[in-house]
Parts: structure tokens; sequence; C-alpha cells
């Protein structure tokens, strides 16, 4: 029975599915739910994620949502090649590493998408936000450069769990032109996880979306787009100085948050 990542390619959080299971050679069909982003319901997908987010992940007639518990499922079901070390200490550096990309690291491409792709604030507002964000960025960077040390890979000499939750987050800041300097030890990183054929297709399927993104900001307007602003990203555009922007959406009812379980 076919693998189902339910997913949007620009999704960082579903890039890191799609290159685990590519990392161990699991065959698996990428579907994209119906009207993602617009609040509508596509029932098939609300079923294997009942909070409407990507990924989730149906293995014959067992559903998974949460991308990191999606990954210790993988790891668990398909155990070679092992992308998590072995030694205890070294599996909670990898955790610890997917903890802070996903909460911290997200929120800034994801809210400079906000302001460039969806047009939420403009002039000195978008200047003070974007202003933030590479600040944070380049902070994350030498916190990264410092686990990583001397290191060809976070987990040591082989690709895996840490790395495969950094890439998709540093090709989005590069594409938000934010990128590490390709120089730096984090940069050559960057471009070894790249040349990987599990990375180079995760990224080539978003870079193949973004083409889609430039009207984008007309159904933010229209209200057929509803952006979700849940936990890490409602905070990050507060502390950013975008509490009007949250206001704004929420007035014009063109942001939403996850849906509660029933």
């Amino acid at each position: 029975m076919t693998l189902i990542v339910y997913e949007h390619p620009l999704s960082p959080y579903a890039q890191k599915v799609k290159i685990a299971l590519d990392e161990k050679g699991v065959a698996y069909e990428a579907r994209m739910p119906v009207a993602i982003g617009s609040g509508q319901p596509d029932r098939e997908f609300l079923r294997s994620n009942p909070r409407g987010e990507v990924p989730s992940l149906i293995d014959g007639d067992d559903a998974i949502f949460d991308s990191t518990i999606i990954l210790e499922y993988i790891e668990d079901k398909w155990p070679t090649p092992a992308l998590l070390p072995k030694e205890p200490l070294a599996r909670a550096s990898a955790r610890t590493i997917e903890e802070v990309m996903d909460t911290s690291f997200e929120p800034i491409n994801w809210g400079l998408g906000e302001i460039r792709w969806f047009r939420r604030a403009e002039g000195e507002r978008a200047r003070t936000i974007e202003a933030r964000a590479s600040a944070q960025a380049r902070g994350l960077y030498d916190w990264l450069t410092r686990r990583l040390g001397d290191r060809e890979w976070f987990g040591g000499e082989t690709f895996g769990w840490g790395d495969l939750s950094v890439v998709p987050y540093l090709n989005g800041a590069r594409g938000n032109g934010i990128g590490p300097d390709e120089t730096s030890a984090l940069g050559r990183w960057l471009a070894r996880a790249n040349a990987r054929p599990s990375v180079a297709k995760a990224a080539g399927a978003a870079a193949a979306v973004v083409t889609s993104m430039t009207q984008v900001h007309k159904a933010i307007e229209s209200g057929l787009f509803k952006r979700e602003y849940r936990d890490h990203r409602l905070e990050w555009m507060i502390r950013c100085g975008g509490i009007d922007v949250v206001l704004e959406g929420l007035e014009k009812d063109n942001i939403r948050f996850s849906n509660e379980l029933r």
C-alpha cells in the first residue's frame, strides 16, 4: 500500500519528512491538501491531521501528524540507514537542533514571507521587521556554527537528523536573501547538504512553487487565503514589532489559528 505524505513543497516541516524518507529509500506519494491555506476542509486530509497542518503521514490504515513524531515513526519503522546517532547525548543534540530550527528559525522565514509575499506591512514597519529577522538569523547562524564545529555533518561523519532539520530553513533563508556566508563553515555545510539527492529533490519542488507566489497577496486581500498564526509565529510577529499586522489580520479575517480538535 502506498505511503502518503500530505505536504506543501514550501513547508520546511514537510521537507524534513520527505528528505528522511528519501534518505532511507522509502517510496511515498506526496499529496497537497485541497485548498490548503484557505481554511476550507479537505476531509481526507483532516482525517490524517485534525489540526489541518502539514505534514501528515498515512501508512495503510494509520495516520500520524506532527513532523517530529513522523520522523520518529520513520526512524522506528525503517531503522536503516540510521538518521539518529547511537550515543544518547548525540541523539539529544540532534533533537535539540530540530526543536530550535522548528520554533526559532521557522518564524523568521515565515515572517519574511508575510511581509514580502503577502504584503502585510510596508515602509518603515516592514523595514523594522526585516531588520529583526536578519539579526535573529545571524544569531542562529552563530549557534549552529558552534554546534557543527569542525565536523562534516551535525551528527558527525554521516548526514542525519540534525542536518535534515536545518537544511530546509537555511535554503529558505537564502531565498529570502539572509542566508549564511557561502565561504563560512555553515555555508560550506549547506553546499554539501544541497548536493545530496534527497535535499535537492525537496529544494527543487519548493523552487518550482515559488513562481506561483507572485500574486498570492491578492488571495489574502480577498479573504480566500488565510495564513496560520500559531504559537511561535504569533509570538515572533509581536516580538518583532508586528502587533498591528496581527490585529489587522484579525479584523480582516485573513489570518487563522490551528483547528480545535474534536
